[in-house]
């Protein structure tokens, strides 16, 4: 039996110095990807390519380590645009069948930052877990998703606007 949960978040952050450098700041691929996700798990493969080493995971007793290849790519219009392209899960061997997809995208707006990321997940029901009611576990992955997504929202409001900052100082 699969499984399948999603989570979203949107963002509405306002930058009160320097913000016409915004769009400047978004092509700075490596160090904005850098700056949203947690650095020390983050690996660059390339041009817009990114390994991504999920914070590990306790699951009813599961230890869980996804793993998330992200592509990144600016668009003409401005946006930052970051998408799962392969995704798997480590250490864990129960199960075979695990698909992540990550939909975000970060703009810069004349008041500062928006942007949108939907998450989601679909694997099959391990073994081990058969006996915990569908309704339970999908709950419990969709708070998992969005507690993701929280964590990298607040990493936004700080690590991603002192890091704009900085950049702004050094160039």
């Amino acid at each position: 039996m699969r499984l399948a949960f999603h989570a979203g978040q949107k963002l509405d952050l306002p930058v009160s110095s320097n913000v016409e450098r915004l769009t400047e700041y978004l092509l700075q691929q490596e160090r904005v990807v850098g700056a949203l996700l947690d650095s020390e798990k983050l690996t660059p493969l390339g041009p817009g390519s990114f390994r991504y080493e999920v914070t590990s995971l306790h699951v009813f007793q599961l230890q869980i380590n996804p793993v998330v290849s992200i592509g990144v790519v600016n668009t003409d219009d401005g946006k930052l645009k970051m998408q799962a392209t392969d995704s798997q899960l480590e250490g864990l061997g129960l199960v075979e069948d695990f698909e992540l997809t990550l939909d975000a995208t970060l703009e810069a707006t004349e008041r500062g930052l928006e942007g949108e990321a939907l998450l989601s997940v679909s694997v099959s029901q391990p073994a081990i877990l058969k006996l915990i009611p569908r309704s339970v576990l999908e709950s419990t992955g969709r708070g998992i998703l969005n507690g993701i997504l929280l964590g990298i929202k607040a990493r936004v409001g700080q690590q991603l606007i002192g890091d704009f900052t900085k950049w702004c100082n050094e160039n």
